[in-house]
């Protein structure tokens, strides 16, 4: 254990820990194998006791998410849009024999298109949270070509937000056990996964409740 903390002390007290973040962030913005939030978690937890930098470890991890955003952006502008014109009309204008699986996701893509239109900014915020979720969403937002300026706007503030949170989350459980950074890493992702869980029932549980209007028969109340 001793030997693991050094080897962490040695790598946040580098400058190049702030390019290893960056690029961390940009890689989970669209390939999101490593949850990003651990790495910016940990260096807040290690800022507790003076290196890195917390305010510079935010701006790094915002700025790699918010690039990391446009890359998913852009390729599912470039490459869901040439999908989404292949896939089969659905509803009353579906051609015969076209009625399968492609009208059904073409129903799918339609509903997400209108909701991102009318809630486009708060579902991008909220998804940054979920890892995984915000990489579907800008993927989405770019398929359904979402305007980018606005897509810009909105995931600005969901970047700055989210590097900020997780920098503080890290920071407050570095400063919670200054001694025991191992157990400060711990309390700073198990807050991380607690918001995940919270957020993903509360979307969970609005999409039951949207289900069952939409299945409740006619006249119910």
């Amino acid at each position: 254990m001793d030997s693991v903390l050094d080897l962490l002390h040695q790598t946040m007290s580098s400058p190049w820990v702030y390019l290893a973040l960056f690029a961390v962030a940009v890689v989970d913005g669209f390939f999101p194998v490593v949850p990003s939030e651990t790495a910016v978690i940990t260096a807040g937890v290690f800022a507790a006791t003076g290196q890195p930098d917390l305010p510079l470890v935010v701006v790094v991890a915002a700025l790699g998410a918010l690039v990391g955003d446009h890359v998913s952006y852009a390729i599912g502008r470039h490459g869901g849009g040439r999908l989404l014109a292949r896939l089969p009309a659905a509803g009353p204008d579906a051609a015969p024999g076209r009625s399968g699986r492609g009208s059904r996701r073409r129903a799918a893509l339609e509903r997400a298109r209108r909701g991102i239109a009318t809630r486009g900014g708060l579902i991008l915020t909220v998804a940054r949270y979920v890892p995984g979720g915000r990489t579907a969403v800008t993927l989405t937002m770019g398929a359904v070509r979402y305007p980018r300026r606005r897509f810009l706007a909105f995931d600005a503030l969901a970047a700055v937000s989210w590097g900020s949170y997780s920098a503080l989350v890290g920071y407050l459980g570095g400063l919670a056990f200054e001694r025991d950074p191992i157990r400060g890493l711990l309390l700073g992702l198990g807050l991380a996964l607690t918001l995940t869980a919270i957020v993903e029932a509360v979307r969970w549980a609005r999409g039951r409740r949207m289900r069952a209007r939409v299945t409740r028969p006619a006249g119910a109340r």
